[in-house]
């Protein structure tokens, strides 16, 4: 698996060093803590050839024993939960609290779909005297996924969980910054009676692998998770080999505060929530649009908690927000701030990177920021919010609309009424009221207009790793 933080490859049911590395390092005080093994195109063809074959014994594998299976490696991670975080802090810099929350939300798209997979029902339609039409879902096949740095456990954990409970192989390729929550995965399922090939892990250049995998005609779909720019690019690619693509892509999340809401309660929960994992969430919730009647009230309640959090090291117990991933997002967040500056805004709190080592930048919050300025308009994925008073909430539901991306958008409301406008009104895959929770095992996740294709988790997340057949059956 790894010796001395050397993360090696997991090619058909073997760890397996390379001559090419790439560094991992700590963000928190930007030390270099290991190194992460770059697959060859040599490596990649191995992946293909023992996912093909992996995919043929897996298939014929029968639910409850691929739930059994399943289970068992959730019960492994649920047991290793500890070593697991600690990794996961060290890479990737949240705070170790958050890193054990992380270990348990990727057991339970592990235990959810094990559950799932035994009940994946096809069915018969109704017919004529002397002829049957049966339904099946079928397995698509050998599947290319790509997962980010930002969660390194629970993404890679969602997508491995899903194909591998719809009968699927899998190549994963996770991120080379954040290695090891997926080498755990891989190590769990491996000591869980995972047959070898079933799952393959590979890290390296992610446009060398992509390129590879995606074309090969043993591969049968693309998963990805991570920014709409790069989404579009391998869909475009999945394309030209007439592939599904499953797309979990960028979000600027929307927030609308009614004028019925208590103001205080939800300027504490928003501001808890927006700076967990440092801000860098797809779901993140970033753009406030609060009613002008509690405007003021639940920006003092907002920036007075983005104030009190304690920024540090994650590895530290008193930390509640971590570094960001590196130094591109300090200086993309920096550039936004300093867009929002010149255009006029007030900087609240925060607007700067803290301490002279390691990735950090202080919780940020904006007001009153102009509609064309750059922080409204691109995904900040970082500690930053903005909030903007609204007059109404068909104007904060237009604004929440304004942009191409639809993932996640969020409400506070006691009103019946306002439930309805937001059901109704806002574009989004996901919508939350009252809760900044966007995503469980249990429910469908995904996104809309530029967010995304398909969904993850939930009864419908299984679907998009099979395929439907249809059988006609004349009865002599």
């Amino acid at each position: 698996m790894s010796s001395d933080n050397n993360v090696q490859l997991y090619i058909d049911g073997k760890w397996r060093q390379t001559a090419d590395t790439l560094p991992i390092v700590n963000p928190a005080n930007e030390h270099v803590i290991g190194q992460v093994a770059v697959a060859s195109t040599s490596d990649l063809h191995d992946a293909v050839v023992a996912a093909e074959k992996g995919f043929r014994i897996w298939k014929r594998t029968s639910p409850a024993q691929r739930a059994a299976i399943m289970l068992k490696a959730a019960a492994l991670m649920r047991e290793r939960q500890e070593e697991i975080a600690r990794s996961i802090t060290l890479e990737n810099g949240k705070p170790l609290k958050e890193g054990r929350a992380e270990v348990i939300r990727g057991c339970e798209f592990f235990e959810w779909d094990a559950g799932e997979c035994t009940r994946h029902y096809g069915r018969v339609i109704p017919s004529a005297p002397g002829i049957r039409y049966i339904v099946l879902h079928e397995p698509i096949g050998a599947v290319a996924a790509f997962s980010p740095w930002n969660f390194p456990m629970s993404q890679p954990a969602r997508k491995i969980s899903g194909a591998i409970a719809a009968g699927c192989s899998i190549i994963i390729k996770a991120s080379e910054e954040t290695p090891s929550g997926v080498v755990h995965i891989a190590k769990a399922l491996e000591d869980a009676g995972l047959p070898a090939g079933v799952l393959n892990l590979v890290f390296g250049v992610p446009a060398v692998i992509s390129e590879y995998l995606i074309p090969q005609p043993q591969m049968r779909m693309v998963a990805f998770t991570g920014s709409t720019a790069v989404g579009k690019h391998l869909t475009e690619l999945a394309s030209r080999y007439m592939k599904p693509a499953l797309m979990e892509l960028g979000g600027h999340a929307p927030v609308v505060v009614c004028d019925d809401a208590d103001p205080v309660a939800a300027g504490i929960a928003s501001a808890t929530r927006k700076y967990r994992n440092s801000g860098q969430v797809c779901t993140s919730p970033t753009r406030f649009f609060v009613h002008e009647s509690i405007y003021d009230r639940f920006k003092s309640a907002f920036v007075e908690k983005a104030r009190s959090l304690t920024v540090g090291d994650g590895m530290e117990a008193s930390t509640q927000m971590g570094p960001v991933a590196n130094g591109r997002r300090i200086e993309a967040l920096q550039a936004l701030v300093d867009d929002a500056r010149a255009r006029g805004a007030q900087i609240l709190c925060g607007g700067s990177r803290l301490h002279n080592r390691g990735y950090f930048f202080a919780p940020t919050a904006i007001a009153e920021l102009p509609d064309d300025a750059r922080a409204l308009q691109e995904e900040p994925f970082g500690p930053l919010a903005i909030i903007n008073p609204v007059s109404s909430i068909e104007e904060a539901i237009d604004k929440a609309n304004s942009l191409p991306f639809g993932l996640a958008a969020y409400g506070f409301t006691r009103s019946a009424a306002n439930v309805d406008r937001l059901m109704q009104g806002i574009e989004s895959g996901n919508l939350s009221i009252n809760t900044l929770e966007a995503s469980v095992a249990e429910t469908p996740f995904g996104g809309v207009k530029e967010s995304g294709i398909g969904r993850e988790g939930g009864a419908e997340g299984l679907t998009h790793y099979t395929v439907v057949k249809t059988i006609s059956h004349q009865i002599d």
